[in-house]
């Protein structure tokens, strides 16, 4: 049996992260209604959800701060691309955690938190591939 991955983020306001993340470039399905946002991708999905009711699902409470031991990352085809990729966030009212820099393990990287404080990691991996449709390609 093949299972897609689904990434659901729970935000505090629907619209306003649907809007960011429409602004990075995320295609909005038209799936999406009033109560959840889905964003195609080629072999992950993204979704939206509001906070509450993701925490209500899982059966924890709402609130909780830091760093939640979870990243979400945008792979890019090159350093420029993490660089561009930064700017707009940054335009669109993402917070800038790190500034694109050299990684230790040899890439380059950075990291920046949507509206509701996720964590995103944009980086370019000389040890993995991005192709133009997007299909990622892992060195062993």
């Amino acid at each position: 049996m093949r299972a897609i991955s689904i990434i659901t983020l729970g935000v505090r306001d629907l619209e306003a992260s649907s809007r960011f993340y429409e602004g990075l470039g995320f295609t909005k399905s038209e799936k999406s209604n009033n109560s959840i946002t889905w964003f195609k991708t080629d072999s992950t999905a993204l979704a939206l959800y509001p906070w509450h009711s993701l925490a209500k699902d899982a059966g924890l409470p709402q609130t909780g701060t830091g760093f939640r031991g979870v990243t979400c990352a945008l792979n890019q085809q090159s350093k420029e691309q993490v660089n561009q990729l930064i700017e707009t966030a940054r335009k669109l009212g993402g917070k800038i955690i790190k500034e694109p820099a050299p990684a230790f393990w040899g890439g380059y990287s950075s990291y920046f938190t949507d509206p509701d404080d996720h964590l995103w990691e944009v980086a370019w991996n000389p040890f993995t591939a991005v192709d133009e449709a997007g299909n990622l390609t892992i060195e062993k």
